[in-house]
């Protein structure tokens, strides 16, 4: 073994089809075989996060003939791997001379070429495609654990997790399916939905977020998670009776939600989208501090996550309130902070996130940049930000389209834009997968 050649093998084996097999039975070839898996870091850098987990990956790569070592491949790049392990081969498909692995495939090559290494690239396998594979996976759904587990997953993997709101299963199947290429090569994509009661009371018509009960919620949040598969975050809690709590956890945890969001307010809360508002009180700490302990306790896993949104901003009670509330929830066993301001600028938000990042114990922070929406994603990450939540874009861009034809039938009789309409019915179809037809 030890006059054999080094063969290195980057891949990220989420499913396993005949193309892997064929790239390790030419590395096996010319020497001994090192697998680079990456890391679910790594991929979610480039594409979606892989369906199974770093571990479950590497013990099925582990035990695939012709495999004598497996390794972690932290980043996209290969060069930190190969510099260390200095292989006299890099075999990989030829299928990454273009898009975003591109770039990855030139600086191997310069790599390589530092000790004499050869790029090694087996034709790509015909008709064997991971990422259609995964699509369809996709396709035929997730089970509740696999969707609950996946927010935590995402968390460790990426600098900010994108979640976008959805307030029925059309604005799910847009979350989840909506993919933008960028300039770079990379595709980026929303990585969950936010169910929130104020989008949900909104379009339902209801002024008030108490008139939309907890069964009503939960049909809604069953119609999304019919056609999605992407995590879940629901606004849990608007202040309303505590002894509540618990049965709505049990109830979001069984249908796979990971995360719920509470807040430490107390009172009734009306629908701002409808002018409707009312100022609350803010719940003391200890009393908000015994709400998330029987939020802990009545769920199930730990993959669920109890987020403590903190109002100190939004009440003008200032940074330090903020501060202490954050200590004291994280204590208590929140798993995350949820901050918010009103502001129109990032400045509040950014004072509270200096002294947060002090703190020796702490846990991921969530922002929902409604009020400072001209706010940048890179600046909140820089910020410490995990979490990024975009409340009721869906919901807001939707309501003026809607007004615009609803007036142009009434002016003109039909709508002037009825052509484009039709053209996005078709659009609409298309994402809509042949599974749900």
């Amino acid at each position: 073994m030890t006059n054999k050649k080094v063969v290195y093998v980057g891949m990220s084996a989420d499913l396993v089809h005949p193309g892997h097999l064929n790239i390790i039975r030419t590395a096996r070839e010319l020497g001994s075989v090192i697998v680079g898996l990456l890391t679910d870091k790594a991929i979610a850098s480039y594409k979606r996060l892989p369906y199974m987990t770093f571990e479950q990956r590497r013990e099925i790569v582990e035990n695939l003939k012709g495999v004598d070592a497996v390794v972690p491949q932290e980043e996209l790049d290969y060069v930190p791997n190969l510099e260390m392990i200095k292989p006299d081969y890099v075999v990989h498909g030829d299928d990454w001379k273009e898009g975003v692995q591109k770039v990855t495939r030139q600086r191997v090559i310069d790599t390589l070429q530092k000790w004499g290494g050869e790029l090694i690239e087996v034709p790509y396998t015909p008709d064997v495609s991971s990422t259609k594979l995964n699509n369809r996976v996709r396709n035929l759904g997730t089970t509740p654990g696999r969707r609950l587990a996946m927010l935590r997953r995402l968390i460790d993997a990426k600098p900010v997790v994108r979640i976008m709101e959805a307030h029925n299963g059309l604005t799910g199947l847009i979350v989840e399916n909506t993919k933008e290429l960028l300039d770079n090569g990379s595709v980026v994509e929303f990585d969950g939905m936010w169910l929130s009661s104020l989008t949900c009371s909104t379009s339902k018509g209801k002024p008030d977020i108490e008139a939309v009960d907890v069964t009503s919620r939960i049909q809604t949040l069953s119609e999304i998670v019919e056609v999605t598969s992407k995590p879940i975050i629901y606004d849990a809690d608007t202040g309303g009776r505590t002894e509540h709590l618990a049965f709505t956890i049990r109830a979001l945890e069984r249908m796979g939600v990971s995360a719920a969001i509470i807040e430490d307010k107390v009172g009734l809360k009306r629908n701002s989208l409808l002018g409707l508002e009312v100022r609350q009180d803010q719940a003391s700490i200890e009393e908000f501090c015994e709400k998330i302990e029987i939020g802990r306790r009545a769920r199930i896993t730990d993959d669920f996550m109890m987020i403590a949104r903190i109002e100190s901003l939004i009440l003008e009670k200032g940074v330090e309130d903020a501060m202490r509330r954050a200590i004291a929830y994280i204590e208590a066993g929140a798993d995350g902070i949820m901050i918010h301001s009103r502001q129109k600028t990032v400045d509040e938000i950014t004072g509270f996130c200096v002294q947060y990042h002090k703190l020796k114990k702490r846990v991921p922070l969530v922002a929902v940049p409604s009020s400072y929406n001209s706010t940048y994603e890179h600046e909140l990450y820089e910020l410490g930000i995990n979490v990024v939540i975009y409340a009721n874009h869906l919901l807001r861009s939707a309501y003026p389209a809607m007004m615009k034809t609803a007036r142009s039938i009434l002016r003109h009789g039909r709508s002037k834009e009825i052509d484009q309409y039709l053209l996005s019915i078709k659009e609409l179809l298309t994402i809509i997968p042949e599974e749900n037809w």
